[in-house]
């Protein structure tokens, strides 16, 4: 028997009356905030804004934390949030974090508090909709910070709550997201041990948890293709070289990547040409044509030789039909990886907060999370929500990041109660102060 699997074990016989109330307490706390859960929630969901200008949004949550009393840090990545709550008691540091930014979509749902906002994007005016979910997030952090900091005495350790601006990627080419939180240290002064984040999915019935262990969400790349032919009057293609005809060819070629080079039993792979532009005018062979795209790999190894290979099949066929293709790849996100044994200790914590029918093993997914980069840094565990309507369909759920995306707000307590189980199970545990017996209640 692994030594942390005895110390829990000990643990169970030594304190399970304490178990017990700590479950009961935290279930009683969550439940008596869902009023409030829902009021943040649909306040920040008719107040979206956009990656890297989250102002407003950042002022809300900061407020709520400072009135907890804890240590408030904001400006952080630009406007992202890290509160801290020292508990009473010697522990380890726990992060937990919930991203805050919404999108350029237009919300097409008839609910009282649809978003109306517009913004600027890249010089263009654009709806602003919180369409992933992130609203959700925001308020069961909130409402985790206020349970826990009304247990800080009995927690052993302390708690970071990381409130993260531009999840969905900063505009242009500005820095943000979880990448520039690292790079400016939230997971030092005091080094963190372990994070745990949340994301609300369409799909998932409204109360239930999802989770994976190892890789759980793929590597985001986006690339570009530069296709540089010879012009030429449309009715003589023999005196030039048709940028669009070997952009045609390279597309389709990049296809056989995923079907007959990669080693699909390790991991999926996927490879999409979202954008083709090239031309001006219907009767003038161009000069050059832009192709821009994603990757998604769910396996570091299998990320690099994806690139290998489209830089290969970009550059080969252009060649071989006179033309020039110049290819870079930009990594967005790294693989979503969930620690196996972190998974295995805290999937309890989770049917204590749910109730184990509530909570599941589920197959890994091709979108991409930049919460991959805090496990840079320490071991993580990223698991989904439900937010679907009970009573409705999985296969009829509207998509994220559409005008239809909608969730039931019904039970965000129970990401509140996951959150704070969590972190008092995982504390009890590395301290040596106990750990709560998650198959009573």
């Amino acid at each position: 028997m692994r030594a942390a699997t005895k110390l829990t074990a000990l643990l169970l016989v030594s304190l399970p009356g304490f178990a017990q109330n700590l479950t009961a307490t935290i279930e009683q706390k969550a439940t008596a905030l869902q009023p409030k859960l829902v009021e943040w929630r649909r306040y920040l969901h008719q107040h979206p804004e956009l990656s890297n200008r989250e102002f407003k949004t950042a002022e809300y949550v900061a407020a709520h934390l400072k009135s907890l009393g804890l240590e408030v840090q904001t400006g952080v990545a630009k406007t992202g949030i890290v509160a801290i709550l020292k508990g009473g008691k010697p522990g380890p540091v726990i992060a937990l974090r919930a991203d805050m930014d919404a999108l350029p979509v237009q919300e097409r749902v008839d609910i009282p508090f649809k978003s109306t906002v517009t913004a600027d994007y890249l010089g263009q005016t654009v709806p602003v909709m919180h369409a992933c979910g992130h609203d959700s997030h925001m308020a069961m952090l909130m409402g985790a910070a206020e349970v826990l900091a009304s247990m800080k005495k009995d927690l052993p350790g302390t708690v970071k709550f990381f409130f993260q601006p531009a999840e969905e990627g900063p505009p242009g080419t500005e820095e943000g997201g979880a990448p520039l939180m690292v790079k400016e240290g939230v997971m030092d002064n005091p080094k963190v041990d372990v994070v745990f984040g949340f994301h609300i999915q369409s799909d998932i019935e409204v109360g239930k948890f999802e989770y994976k262990p190892g890789a759980f969400m793929a590597s985001s790349d986006w690339f570009t293709i530069k296709v540089k032919g010879k012009q030429s009057h449309g009715s003589q293609p023999w005196k030039g070289i048709d940028p669009i005809v070997v952009s045609t060819e390279i597309i389709s070629t990049l296809q056989t990547i995923v079907s007959r080079q990669s080693e699909l039993t390790k991991g999926p792979v996927v490879i999409t040409v979202g954008k083709f532009h090239s031309g001006v005018r219907n009767n003038i062979i161009p000069e050059e044509a832009l192709l821009e795209g994603t990757i998604r790999t769910l396996d570091s190894k299998m990320q690099q030789e994806t690139h290998d290979r489209i830089r290969k099949v970009a550059t080969t066929v252009a060649d071989a039909m006179g033309a020039v293709a110049e290819v870079s790849i930009d990594t967005k996100t790294l693989v979503t990886y969930n620690d196996p044994e972190l998974v295995k200790m805290m999937v309890p914590s989770l049917e204590a907060a749910a109730g184990k029918d509530n909570v599941s093993a589920r197959e890994w997914m091709t979108g991409s999370e930049d919460f991959s980069y805090f496990t840079t840094k320490a071991p993580t565990f990223f698991l989904f929500i439900g937010g679907r309507p009970k009573g409705t369909e999985r296969q009829k759920a509207p998509p994220h990041h559409t005008p239809d995306f909608f969730i039931d707000d019904s039970r965000l307590d129970v990401g509140v109660k996951g959150f704070c189980q969590l972190v008092f199970d995982y504390a009890r545990l590395k301290s040596g102060a106990g750990v709560q017996n998650p198959g009573k209640k």
